[in-house]
C-alpha cells in the first residue's frame, strides 16, 4: 500500500461511485500501477501536480505520497468529491478539489506565477480536445512542464506517430512541433473498472523550449488540408488552401506527387510560413 487510508474497492462502494459511462470513467483499483504511472512524471518534490478527473482518487493518493508539493483536482462528477476530501483530510493542505468540467476550467490562476505538472487518466471522452487545448497554449513555452496522460493506445499512437508511421496525421504534426512525446507503457484493460474494450496507453509528453517558429493556426490549416484527402497527392489536397500546392510543396522541399503521411514536421512547419507569407504580400498589395 502506498499510504494508509482504505481500498479504493472500499471508497467506491462506501461513497456509490459506479463509474458512469456519460463520464467516460474507468477506474484503476491497483495503487502499484496507479504509482508507477505518478513516478513517469519523475521527480515531484516541490510540484504542482494538475490532475482531470480523479474520481475515487487512487492516482491522486499515488501523487501525494510520492511527494507532490499540491495537486489540483479537477473533476466534474460531484458523487467523487466527497470521496477526494477524505484525501485532502489525509494530506492537509496539499490537495485543492475543484468541481468543474477540465474542457471550460483554466487551472493558470491557481498557479501563483509557477509551472505545473499535469498528471492524468484521462476520461476517454475528452481527452483528445484537452490535449489539443494544452498543445495550443499561448503563449509559449507554457503553464507546464511535463504532462504524464493517459490514453486509448490507438490516441497514443497518433500523438506520437511521425512521417511514414501508419498512424501519422493533424494529432501527430501539432504534438511533435510542440513537444517532445513518447509511449512509455500499456495498461490492459483488465487493470480497470469497468474493463474498457481497449487497451490504454501512457504517453510522456516534453513541451519544446524553442519549436521551429511558424504560426500555429496555420500550421493546423495546411495539416488539416494535407490530411483532409490522405489519399491524395499534395497537389490536389493543398489547393483547399488557395494557393499554388507546388510553392508550398517547395518551401518543404518536397514533390506534389507526395502525400501527407510522407512529409515530416518540420515540411508542414515550412509550409505554414510560406503560407504565412503569401498571404501578408497579398494582404499589403489588396489583392
Amino acid at each position: 500500500m502506498i499510504d494508509d487510508l482504505p481500498p479504493l474497492r472500499d471508497v467506491i462502494a462506501r461513497h456509490g461511485l459506479a463509474p458512469k459511462k456519460s463520464l467516460g470513467q474507468n477506474f484503476l483499483f491497483d495503487l502499484n500501477l496507479t504509482a508507477r504511472i505518478a513516478r513517469a512524471a519523475g521527480s515531484l518534490d516541490d510540484c504542482t501536480i494538475v490532475e482531470i478527473g480523479p474520481g475515487p482518487g487512487g492516482l491522486t493518493r499515488a501523487l501525494l505520497a510520492l511527494g507532490a508539493k499540491r495537486v489540483i483536482a479537477i473533476e466534474r462528477d460531484e458523487r467523487a468529491i466527497a470521496a477526494l476530501q477524505e484525501i485532502a483530510k489525509r494530506y492537509p493542505g496539499r490537495l485543492d478539489i475543484i468541481n468543474a468540467d477540465a474542457l471550460t476550467f483554466d487551472p493558470r490562476p491557481m498557479l501563483n506565477g509557477e509551472r505545473a505538472k499535469i498528471v492524468a487518466n484521462l476520461p476517454y471522452n475528452i481527452a483528445t480536445p484537452l490535449l489539443i487545448g494544452w498543445l495550443c497554449a499561448d503563449p509559449w513555452p507554457p503553464w507546464f512542464e511535463l504532462m504524464v496522460l493517459m490514453f486509448q493506445r490507438e490516441v497514443a499512437e497518433r500523438i506520437v506517430a511521425q512521417a511514414d508511421d501508419d498512424a501519422y496525421g493533424r494529432l501527430g504534426v501539432l504534438s511533435n512541433w510542440r513537444a517532445d512525446t513518447k509511449i512509455l507503457f500499456d495498461i490492459s484493460p483488465a487493470a480497470f473498472t469497468p474493463p474498457p474494450k481497449v487497451t490504454s496507453s501512457v504517453v510522456r509528453l516534453v513541451p519544446r523550449a524553442r519549436p521551429d517558429p511558424c504560426d500555429r493556426k496555420m500550421l493546423e490549416r495546411v495539416a488539416a488540408a494535407a490530411f483532409g484527402q490522405r489519399r491524395k497527392m499534395l497537389r490536389q489536397s493543398l489547393k483547399a488552401l488557395g494557393v499554388d500546392p507546388a510553392i508550398l510543396a517547395a518551401a518543404a522541399g518536397v514533390e506534389t506527387t507526395r502525400r501527407a503521411e510522407t512529409v515530416p514536421v518540420s515540411g508542414f512547419v515550412a509550409m505554414a510560413r510560406e503560407l504565412t507569407d503569401i498571404q501578408t504580400a497579398k494582404a499589403k498589395t489588396g489583392s
